[in-house]
């Protein structure tokens, strides 16, 4: 939700209020890789006069950043000309995009303050819980689609549990990556406490989609969510 309105706030909204413009950038958002025109334009099944377009006033709007390189990655003459690319330009949308679940997080913590345990054991043992209610539901997901015992069957609902949850989970090497914090402000300030209990909960969300728990490991990069996860 929008927590307080500001004009730079208000700005943003308004650059993501045609619908067109808004698939556009949160399309830029799940891509692991810079996108071209011709990417976005196919993705969405619209015309690369019309993508560029949005793309362009997206970057003008300061939502996202434009960069030149050639595919090949070839230099000097013959080359051909460079291709304008686009990637997000880290600015946190405050209705929000990329997602951010501080309130899930502050529900957390305070059940753990609550607790009566050691603060950081009690924070674990809550994030692990409402991680296997996640995981719960990946299995409920997986088996109404009929896909419950096969490996696609399995990632997709993974995939689609941690998209609902504020993470944008892509593929990579045989891992699922996360493209987004959904605690990014407060791992930014608290960083051991925040990716311990995110960790906690996607080891939870392991248990509870019956894989092993440890499949879901801490390994920082740069732009990404803090942990990665294996899916067998």
């Amino acid at each position: 939700m929008l927590e307080s309105p500001n004009p730079q706030g208000l700005a943003d909204l308004q650059a993501l209020a045609d619908p067109t413009r808004r698939r556009l950038y949160e399309y830029v958002l799940g891509r692991p890789e810079p996108v071209s025109r011709d990417d976005a334009a196919a993705a969405l099944g619209i015309g690369r006069p019309l993508a560029a377009h949005h793309l362009d006033r997206l970057a003008t709007a300061g939502l996202l950043a434009a960069e030149f390189h050639r595919r090949s990655g070839r230099t000097g003459p013959g080359a051909g000309r460079p291709a304008k690319f686009y990637r997000p330009s880290g600015r946190e949308v405050r209705a929000s995009l990329p997602e951010r679940r501080y309130e899930f997080a502050a529900d957390l913590l305070a059940g753990a303050m609550e607790g009566g345990d050691d603060p950081s054991t009690a924070l674990a043992d809550a994030a692990w819980r409402r991680g296997e209610e996640l995981g719960a539901e990946a299995r409920r997901r997986g088996a109404s689609r009929g896909a419950g015992r096969g490996a696609g069957g399995q990632r997709e609902a993974l995939a689609s549990v941690l998209r609902d949850a504020g993470y944008a989970p892509f593929e990579r090497n045989g891992e699922l990556r996360m493209l987004n914090c959904p605690f990014h402000e407060l791992a930014q300030r608290h960083r051991e406490v925040t990716c311990g209990m995110n960790l906690a909960m996607l080891q939870g969300l392991m248990a509870g989609a019956g894989l092993p728990p440890e499949n879901a490991r801490l390994d920082v990069q740069p732009g990404m969510c803090c942990v990665a996860i294996r899916e067998r």
